[in-house]
């Protein structure tokens, strides 16, 4: 028996006539973008110094007006990238500029160099006050803790006194893992903070209140913030921001609690990227408040174009449900939505007249427009179609469910067939046309009198295959053995010649139907020899080894037809 619970509900927060639930908000915070730090740090290829540059002038155009750009101390990528946006100008006058160190004197140091010449900016420190980081990372008790925050804080002041730029830069504080952290001891420590710090108007000192790990249900970080405010002495020369993390999946919820408990600044990413489940996402918290009747101060208007920028410089695709973002969120399969919806559109004078509201409508709790969107009353798929609504489409309608990697490729397919013959698809088009491309696809090869058989071992069985193989004119007799037969089959041909050179680098398999003559259909990803793209085949047949074998001739035959392989054999 374990000596302690694995896991324990976390402690209410003790506060008496507590405010935040009777409130409502009527204005959006002070919006700090993190994407260039804690978006870009966590992501498996962090991005260069043009895509966040491409990434920093999208996000100004959102309406941005804290932008966090990142660790210049932790990386010379960082440290140039800070200073470009100085020398080159790209940073609007009514922009502010943040960089992040830890309290270490010659990274604080380092920092403060980068931002040499900047009209204005945040220094944003750190230091993490739970007991977990305290005694368990740092080997630190409380007392020794606070004073490291302190000495950071004051190497900064001295840092930028020294530069000649402490009119010029405010001063960010968090007390990393506040939400786990004893609420008295963060008080303690960030009014000793701000006493070294000094006097200061509130714009220009902010505490940082962030949910680094999501442990506490939202209504808690909300009783925490309310109790910080009500008791930390310095108000009225304070800004109290907040970063949630969305490990339990609450961020937006959290942050928004937290917002009316008092914070007036919120941080977080677009699409919540940021390390292991993200950070609040910032677009779902504005277009929440939107559809409320309070003006964001962000403009997402142009999603589609937003979308691409974040995906093409994140490698992270957005995902179709996403609630403003996503490609099918204002699309209704159903057909009762649909009916609705379309009752909704005829009726909307008399519905804005009953609510005195102009935008009421069913199933739909914000205006597509307002995203740059339209509503889709069909199952449409037309040369703006994403990869992700014509896979779902396949998968939807006919139970096809193509490998991840393989989405890019159809989603091409069908663009290039749209942009070729104009018009829209419906879902039996959208079939055709993947039967075409995709499966079964005749080519310079082919194969027949396939035979195979089970060979025994020392350990486990292994698979025999005999079978002709033909390149145009020319037929060859070819076998060899594998784990399995579709392994049979690629170790042969590699070991002919008769084909370019490939790796097998995915296989899956799948039943069409339920009844019992149903037919199987297989995926086959080739990396082939000087070629930078994955091709995938699909194979049908009733024999799920023979639907395999097709797969794999038709990505080698997709490879020669459309990808410059040169023919072997």
């Amino acid at each position: 028996m374990e000596k302690y619970p694995k896991y324990i509900a976390s402690k209410p927060i003790p506060i008496q006539h507590r405010q935040w639930p009777n409130r409502i908000l009527t204005e959006a915070p002070t919006w700090t973008s993190v994407d260039l730090r804690d978006g870009n740090q966590a992501l498996p290829i962090p991005m260069s110094p043009e895509q966040k540059l491409q990434y920093f002038k999208m996000l100004v155009g959102i309406g941005f007006k804290e932008i966090e750009v990142g660790f210049p101390s932790a990386s010379q990528d960082d440290f140039n990238f800070v200073r470009e946006l100085i020398e080159q100008g790209h940073i609007p006058s009514d922009v502010r500029i943040s960089v992040l160190t830890q309290a270490r004197k010659h990274l604080i140091d380092r920092t403060v160099e980068s931002l040499a010449g900047v009209k204005q900016a945040i220094l944003h420190c750190y230091v993490a006050t739970s007991d977990l980081h305290g005694r368990f990372v740092f080997d630190r008790n409380r007392e020794e803790v606070e004073e490291m925050a302190v000495e950071g804080t004051r190497m900064v002041v001295d840092a930028l006194e020294h530069a000649n730029m402490r009119d010029r830069v405010a001063y960010e504080f968090s007390p990393e893992e506040f939400t786990d952290s004893d609420l008295d001891f963060v008080l303690e420590l960030c009014t000793k903070v701000k006493d070294v710090w000094g006097p200061a108007k509130k714009k220009d000192f902010i505490l940082n209140l962030p949910a680094t790990v999501e442990r506490r249900p939202p209504n808690q970080y909300a009783d925490m913030i309310e109790s910080f405010i009500s008791r930390y002495p310095y108000m009225d020369e304070a800004t109290v921001s907040i970063h949630a993390h969305n490990d339990q999946g609450c961020a937006v919820a959290a942050s928004e609690l937290a917002l009316l408990a008092g914070a007036t600044r919120a941080e977080g990413t677009l699409f919540g990227h940021g390390e292991r489940t993200g950070n609040l996402d910032i677009m779902v918290l504005a277009l929440n408040l939107k559809s409320r009747g309070i003006d964001p101060k962000l403009d997402f208007s142009h999603m589609n174009d937003i979308v691409r920028v974040v995906e093409e410089n994140s490698n992270i695709e957005v995902h179709v449900r996403h609630p403003y973002a996503g490609q099918l969120v204002f699309t209704a399969f159903s057909g009762s939505h649909q009916d609705a919806i379309r009752k909704g559109f005829t009726r909307r004078e008399e519905i804005q007249d009953y609510f005195h509201q102009g935008w009421k409508m069913p199933y739909l709790h914000i205006d597509p427009a307002d995203v740059g969107r339209a509503y889709e009353n069909l199952i449409r798929i037309n040369s703006q179609s994403g990869k992700g609504g014509v896979v779902y489409v396949l998968e939807k309608e006919f139970g096809i469910r193509p490998p991840k990697q393989m989405h890019q490729a159809i989603g091409k397919a069908v663009q290039d067939e749209l942009d070729k013959n104009g018009g829209e698809f419906d879902s039996k088009d959208l079939l055709k046309l993947f039967n075409r491309v995709f499966v079964n696809l005749q080519g310079p090869y082919s194969m027949n009198n396939y035979t195979r058989e089970v060979l025994s071992q020392e350990v486990g069985d292994y698979v025999g295959v005999i079978f002709n193989w033909r390149c145009e004119d020319r037929e060859y007799r070819l076998s060899s053995t594998g784990n399995g037969p579709i392994s049979a089959m690629a170790n042969a041909l590699l070991n002919s010649g008769k084909t370019p050179k490939f790796k097998l680098e995915d296989f899956s398999e799948q039943t069409l139907g339920s009844h019992a003559d149903a037919k199987a259909l297989a995926f086959v990803g080739l990396r082939i020899e000087g070629c930078p793209d994955l091709i995938y085949g699909a194979g049908e047949h009733s024999n799920i080894d023979r639907a395999a074998f097709a797969a794999l001739i038709t990505a080698l035959n997709l490879a020669v037809r459309h990808h410059n392989v040169p023919l072997v054999g």
